[in-house]
């Protein structure tokens, strides 16, 4: 090998695996091309420190389009969920779900879904849904059913109990409209 080969390593040869570059000094004087503004123009929200670090959806100092925007009505509390006091959720499990995981003869219940990986918690009210085909015999308890789940369930040799009772559908929120008292009557 040559003595000066660039392959060589010696003191006099070593060098960076990447050229450095130097630090940019801003504002150390007109001479150094980086002074009296240091690179930031003249005033301005963009001179300031911090300027960009802005939330997400801020809009220069307008009025943001989220306060801008009508609000919504109702009972929308964070400490109202789901979405106001009066709302619930209820966690919809199918029968071709209990038919999957469940023996003949079982009882399912909220425990027993949540042990089978069903459900999160027991927190949530469950409905059971009637998609899907049961064929096994099973005693089912849940907070409600819809009528096709019900109907499979018994169907199949099996029974449904619902912790809640069933609304009834007949009834409307309309209110009677009132009879006025000058009104000609049948009898007359």
């Amino acid at each position: 090998m040559a003595p000066d080969s660039p392959t060589e390593l010696n003191l006099h040869t070593l060098q960076p695996a990447q050229a450095r570059t130097e630090r940019k000094r801003v504002g150390r004087g007109l001479g150094s091309g980086k002074g009296r503004y240091s690179g930031r123009g003249i005033k301005g929200q963009k001179s300031r420190a911090g300027s960009h670090k802005m939330s997400a959806g801020f809009e220069g100092g307008q009025m943001p389009l989220d306060m801008r925007m009508p609000k919504q009505r109702g009972n929308t509390s964070a400490d109202a969920m789901p979405i106001g006091p009066f709302r619930t959720y209820s966690q919809p499990v199918n029968l071709r779900d209990l038919q999957r995981l469940f023996k003949s003869g079982d009882t399912v219940n909220i425990e027993s879904l949540v042990e089978k990986g069903l459900l999160k918690n027991t927190k949530a009210d469950v409905k059971i849904l009637g998609s899907g085909e049961l064929t096994k015999k099973l005693s089912v308890t849940a907070h409600s059913f819809s009528a096709a789940a019900r109907e499979k369930i018994t169907n199949a040799g099996g029974s449904a109990t619902a912790l809640k009772a069933p609304k009834d559908p007949r009834k409307s929120k309309a209110k009677p409209k009132p009879v006025a008292a000058d009104a000609p009557t049948d009898e007359s």
